[in-house]
């Protein structure tokens, strides 16, 4: 289920994704689509050229089928600790920031999938699975 939406203007191809915590200064894009540690994503997108579309989904254990745009292609799919069980989404920069809490704190599946891999997405979906109890 879609639980946020935002447009967010950025003036670094970077935007970081995951805990509330200060993104951890070794996590280095480089030229890779994504980059992650145990806390962040870091998605390299279309910087100064207009707005960035975010959607955030939040799922019982299992993807369900209505949610993010099967076209998007994935570049990230893996797990992050989530301290306070929020998950943050902002620019390089710190300008921007949205948080919205997904549930209680420790450890969620994330998918990450973007509409045009490479140099220049536009859009970004964000899954948050949360984990069976």
């Amino acid at each position: 289920m879609q639980v946020a939406g935002l447009d967010i203007y950025v003036n670094h191809p970077v935007l970081h994704l995951g805990a509330t915590d200060w993104v951890p200064v070794s996590l280095a894009l480089e030229a890779a689509a994504a980059s992650s540690c145990d806390t962040h994503v870091a998605v390299r997108v279309r910087a100064q050229r207009g707005l960035i579309k975010v959607r955030l989904f939040v799922q019982p254990q299992a993807p369900a089928a209505a949610g993010p745009d099967p076209d998007f292609t994935t570049i990230f799919n893996g797990s992050l600790l989530l301290s306070d069980g929020r998950i943050a989404v902002g620019d390089v920069e710190q300008l921007t920031r949205f948080v919205h809490r997904v549930g209680d704190r420790g450890e969620f599946n994330v998918r990450v999938a973007v509409d045009s891999p490479g140099p220049d997405p536009g859009a970004v979906d964000i899954t948050v699975i949360r984990p069976a109890r």
